[in-house]
């Protein structure tokens, strides 16, 4: 195995932040490593423990990692500054994938440095007084959470790093040997897991600690995936070879069975776990931590200690978390006028460490399908509201810009006013784009009477696109000005949710688990809070209004996979849960191989539609070139087949 695998580089990487308004925290010290008598007391143990936590940041709102599982797919596209990080992972035409350029490193050696300190734990602890059975079991999942995410992403794993499967490994090994799928699954995942909801206990020990609703999660969430590993509906390859049997002698209709009945068990054994009343209460950053959210990898703004990383400028790495200037686009461009009669520009929207605007670098985007298909109804469903940034305001008012400002049809515009605004539907005149007189700089165009200039859903570009509002930062030591917008979010990065146990249930019960809830009750209960509304971004104003029937009824009578993948997009938009979902159910090709988008320049309004070249083998992400130069032995056969 890789050099680095022998000391626990989880050590060094920051620990969870302190909440200043909560009483039970990690405490933080970090290391540069672990040596064996590290483990053998009980501060070591909790050291190891609290690292698992810290190794989330260098995975979860990690820009380039998050990339992958986006990038691709038929949620997103390379956006107008993208490099070659993001355009290799498009797969259509701009550049090859190999071990070299895939961004998919960014888990390989994080993951691997991880399981070894989970197995230094788990070989330990017991020896340790005062060290519970619970503690141990944060180990077992953790260990059993990077397996599971490895196992997606490259295939068969190594169970043994040096010194034996699963065992604590001490020393330096240079060589490796990946195990197969079933195996990682059935000696690793699975009875991790399984302890895992037995012993954790139903109350996190501490904020946003690991409980049994979030195993049962995991736990159902890995037999899902298997299930469909060993049903292999479209004959994608793995790797290492293996025959689709299950070495226990289960078929994959018993694993699905075990998903939805695992996935049952914690939506009716919640704990302190819940749905949030709306979709805006999920995600608007003045909730977060709430009680919908099993997991996350988390930042603080109060001590760049604990957020391990600069409160002021973001360097674009981890363990900062930047994914959400990925797909914010360079509003900072828009222009007004400081003249009603001549078009002086001005610019009228500044970067603001504010969720609807925050750092834009312009490396990927929506496509247009996305914008007309997946958010198709954005009058009954707040998740298209509560997803994305579609009015861009005025905020001059917080720097050094005083006076009048004007806009679009000359109409005087004020700080608040909407300055640009994508429009949820075609509008029924056509937008003027040429606007001589008053002029958008960002090629967008006018409506009679209008204030704002606007784009149309169809007229979205790689440059000009609604920005991703979930995710956008937030800062409550700003004092009313712009406050610190180049330094990375020091908000937490959502990894697992209470709602998913709900998506996870009815995929089973779509593929024939049966059960007290059908299919169409359990996507319905998401949907009937996707109904209700109590603010809204697009108007900046308190929205009162339930549309749950609606959207009740709108829900086909027989749902299918295609239709869940749909709903999951519409939930968990731009979260990184997308090509996951689509390599697990093996419908990337057939959801993902075409989609539209405008050109990269200004104007660039008319849909072009792209091709990718999806082939089976890019099911798999290939083995990263760095492993594979850390080896003196095993290197022949341990690439990814069409890597090589």
């Amino acid at each position: 195995m890789k050099n680095k695998h022998k000391i626990f580089c989880a050590g060094v990487l920051a620990v969870m932040s302190v909440i200043t308004s909560c009483t039970k925290i990690l405490e933080e010290q970090p290391r540069s490593l672990y040596d064996p008598n590290f483990f053998e007391s009980e501060r070591g143990i909790m050291g190891g423990v609290t690292s698992q936590y810290a190794h989330l940041r260098w995975i979860y709102g990690q820009a380039y990692y998050y990339n992958t599982t986006l990038t691709g797919t038929d949620e997103a596209t390379y956006g107008q500054q993208a490099d070659q990080n993001f355009l290799v992972m498009d797969l259509s035409g701009r550049a090859e994938m190999n071990s070299e350029n895939s961004r998919a490193d960014a888990i390989w050696g994080v993951c691997f440095s991880n399981i070894n300190t989970a197995n230094g734990i788990i070989e330990k602890a017991p020896l340790v007084e005062g060290i519970s059975e619970a503690i141990i079991a944060e180990a077992h999942f953790f260990r059993a959470f990077d397996y599971f995410l490895l196992v997606q992403t490259f295939g068969g794993v190594p169970l043994d790093l040096g010194s034996g499967e699963l065992v604590f490994n001490t020393s330096t090994s240079r060589t490796s040997v990946r195990n197969t799928v079933p195996e990682v699954y059935t000696r690793a995942i699975f009875p991790d897991l399984k302890l895992a909801v037995e012993e954790l206990p139903e109350v996190g020990r501490v904020v946003g600690g690991v409980t049994k609703t979030l195993a049962r999660l995991y736990l159902a969430k890995a037999y899902l995936t298997y299930a469909w590993w060993l049903e292999n509906p479209n004959d994608i390859p793995t790797y290492p070879e293996a025959a689709r049997v299950d070495p226990d002698g289960h078929d994959a209709n018993w694993y699905f069975q075990q998903a939805y009945n695992v996935a049952v068990e914690g939506i009716e054994s919640p704990g302190p776990f819940a749905l949030q009343e709306t979709f805006y209460d999920v995600h608007v950053a003045t909730n977060d931590r709430n009680n919908e959210l099993l997991l996350f990898a988390d930042h603080t703004e109060t001590s760049e200690f604990y957020n391990a990383g600069s409160l002021t400028y973001g360097g674009g790495g981890a363990p900062e978390n930047f994914a959400s200037w990925m797909l914010t686009w360079n509003y900072t461009d828009i222009r007004s006028s400081s003249s009603n009669s001549n078009w002086i520009p001005m610019n009228s929207v500044l970067r603001e460490a504010a969720q609807p605007l925050g750092r834009p670098w312009v490396r990927m985007a929506p496509t247009i399908g996305v914008i007309q298909n997946t958010f198709a109804d954005k009058q009954n469903d707040s998740r298209y509201d509560g997803t994305f940034t579609t009015v861009y305001r005025g905020n001059w008012d917080k720097s050094d810009v005083s006076g009048p400002v004007y806009n679009a049809n000359f109409l005087l515009v004020n700080p608040g006013d909407a300055i640009l605004t994508f429009l949820d539907d075609e509008p029924s005149q056509e937008i003027d784009f040429k606007n001589d007189v008053y002029q958008s700089n960002m090629g967008a165009g006018v409506l009679p009477g209008r204030s704002d200039f606007v784009v149309g859903p169809s007229n979205i570009s790689r440059r000009v696109y609604p920005g991703i509002w979930k995710l956008g930062p937030y800062r409550t030591d700003s004092n009313g000005g712009l406050g610190e917008p180049n330094a990375a979010s020091t908000r937490p990065f959502n990894i697992a949710k209470f709602s998913e146990l709900y998506f996870v249930a009815a995929e089973a019960a779509v593929k024939g688990a049966s059960g007290n809830y059908s299919a169409r009750e359990l996507v319905n209960v998401i949907r009937a809070r996707a109904g209700k509304w109590r603010w809204s971004n697009n108007g900046n104003e308190e929205k009162i209004q339930d549309n749950s029937a609606a959207m009740v009824a709108a829900t086909p009578a027989t749902i299918d996979i295609n239709y869940i993948l749909a709903e999951r997009s519409r939930e968990y938009y731009g979260e990184g849960y997308r090509w996951y979902d689509l390599i697990r159910t093996q419908k990337w090709n057939e959801l993902a191989s075409t989609y539209q988008i405008g050109g990269p320049n200004i104007g660039d309004r008319t849909p072009i539609t792209f091709e990718r070249d999806i082939k089976p083998f890019h099911y798999l992400r290939p083995i990263p070139l760095g492993q594979l130069d850390a080896m003196e032995s095993g290197k022949e056969g341990y690439q990814n087949p069409g890597y090589n």
